[in-house]
């Protein structure tokens, strides 16, 4: 086990997710699912673990993980066969075909709005309920929802008397027929919304009305069909169970504004913040320390203002000092992000107590008093207060903590791949250290001229050369070295 994978152990939750491992050079390697990420991820390098050999393969080749939460287990399964076929992991045996799980799609915007299974979700404004695992449970919704709210199955555009000529579903399905004239325009689009509502778990009297068909049956000897309404409840209990509806671009901001309303209200705010900025620190024992920015506008991550931070006014791991100094050079006097970027409504510290605490210190010596700020815990999504206040522990189906935990999660993910890039530009940069006639004064010039490794690669032994004052000996090593290191083409013999 690696030194930065026993500490990135430290940080797993026990939420559902999914996690991804990494080799040395970055790749993902391998990508899973867990209903408790950190029982999962910790089995992996718990000592004396008996694995299967292809499992212990790829424990030896762990050198980095990342992971991400979800709402539930059947979500983790979906996001994990999403990651997959767009990694490709090579550990990864199971779930690497091209198939795509099915979903429900409705246009709300056509005439007759009608449900498809398909398997490609797009963003093109339509509705639609999935992608779910299991695609009987999917057929079995369509079917049912066809017929209850008879909403019509066939697949032309504009359904008309021509179109109805040659076809019978208003007899043998429950159609409503709007094709002519059955049905009006607003009662159609009326039983389409609650065929949606149903599909999103918002009308659960309905699942009650089926089970109590299927008994009636059952009580009557007529197993057929009970067992047919069996096969029908269980199906369409799985699917409003999970429902995950793929929401549109007005949907979210819709959530988002809730959650702001019900953050204001637990934090006894004057108004829905508008501007969040959450801040997350990361070091590796105290190597590479730096920070992450990352802000909300109006509930949602606004990726113009992200901003990265190398913690420069010491060298060690001191999570709240590193917090005092992002503070400081956030709202400074000497700061340049004062200009161009939004001040915050509420300013989120990743971490507990002496995180909130260095950072409200630096706000008060600042005259900064208009910016309520608070900790985010990891451990119970705790909201850390220190004024007095008891913490609060927001409800965990509640659109406030989604927009703070969804805020947090992207501070983390932006501080870890600020950090990793910095760390693997300082291995990279290290292989001048090994070089004879290269002191660090040369490699400090080297760098200076041409920027990276990348560029020095790109460099000519004789521009090495004369930029490094280097011997001609010594500029070949170098240039063989890097080109080695970086891949480059026409390796110098």
């Amino acid at each position: 086990m690696t030194d930065l994978v026993r500490e990135r152990l430290k940080t797993v939750p026990t939420r559902p997710g999914c996690y991804l491992m990494r080799d040395r050079r970055g790749v993902i390697i391998y990508v899973g699912k867990a209903k408790n990420l950190r029982r999962r991820v910790m089995s992996y390098f718990r000592p004396g673990a008996h694995h299967p050999p292809k499992v212990r393969s790829m424990v030896d080749t762990v050198w980095d993980f990342e992971f991400m939460t979800v709402k539930n287990e059947a979500e983790a399964l979906l996001t994990e066969a999403s990651l997959i076929k767009k990694y490709k992991p090579r550990f990864n045996i199971l779930m690497r075909d091209d198939k795509r799980y099915l979903a429900l799609r409705a246009d709300p915007s056509a005439e007759w709005p009608r449900f498809a299974c398909v398997r490609l979700v797009r963003d093109d404004g339509a509705r639609y309920f999935g992608p779910f695992p299991d695609s009987p449970v999917v057929r079995a919704a369509k079917d049912f929802v066809e017929k209850r709210y008879g909403i019509r199955s066939c697949t032309a555009l504009s359904p008309d008397a021509t179109t109805h000529a040659h076809c019978l579903a208003s007899v043998i399905r429950n159609c409503s027929a709007p094709c002519i004239g059955k049905i009006d325009a607003a009662t159609y689009r009326a039983n389409f919304e609650e065929a949606c509502a149903f599909l999103e778990g918002k009308r659960p009297t309905v699942l009650g009305e089926v089970a109590e068909s299927m008994h009636a049956a059952a009580e009557k000897g007529d197993y057929e069909t009970a067992a047919r309404l069996r096969d029908t409840f269980f199906a369409l209990k799985e699917m409003t169970k999970a429902h995950f509806v793929r929401k549109t671009p007005e949907m979210h901001k819709a959530d988002a504004q809730c959650g702001l309303e019900e953050l204001a209200a637990a934090l006894g705010l004057p108004k829905p913040p508008r501007i969040i900025e959450c801040v997350d620190i990361s070091n590796l024992f105290g190597t590479h320390n730096v920070a992450s920015l990352v802000v909300a506008r109006d509930g949602l991550p606004d990726r113009r203002y992200y901003r990265h931070f190398q913690i420069k006014s010491f060298k060690g791991a001191d999570d709240p000092r590193a917090m005092a100094e992002v503070v400081r050079r956030r709202y400074g006097p000497e700061s340049t992000l004062t200009a161009t970027s939004p001040r915050a409504d509420l300013y989120i510290c990743d971490g507990g107590i002496t995180q909130l605490r260095a950072a409200r210190a630096v706000f008060n010596e600042l005259g900064i008093t208009d910016i309520p700020t608070v900790g985010l815990a990891k451990r119970q999504e705790e909201v850390v207060l220190d004024d007095g206040r008891p913490n609060v522990f927001l409800p965990r189906d509640s659109q406030a903590l989604m927009v703070i935990t969804r805020l947090r999660d992207e501070a983390h993910r932006f501080a870890i791949t600020y950090h990793r890039h910095l760390r693997d530009r300082a291995i990279r940069e290290s292989v001048l250290d090994e070089i004879p006639g290269v002191g660090e004064a040369k490699k400090m010039k080297l760098l200076r001229t041409f920027k990276s490794v990348y560029g020095l690669a790109r460099a000519m032994p004789e521009e090495i050369a004369a930029a490094g004052g280097l011997s001609p000996e010594v500029a070949q090593a170098v240039s063989r070295a890097v080109r080695a290191l970086t891949h480059h083409e026409d390796v110098q013999q």
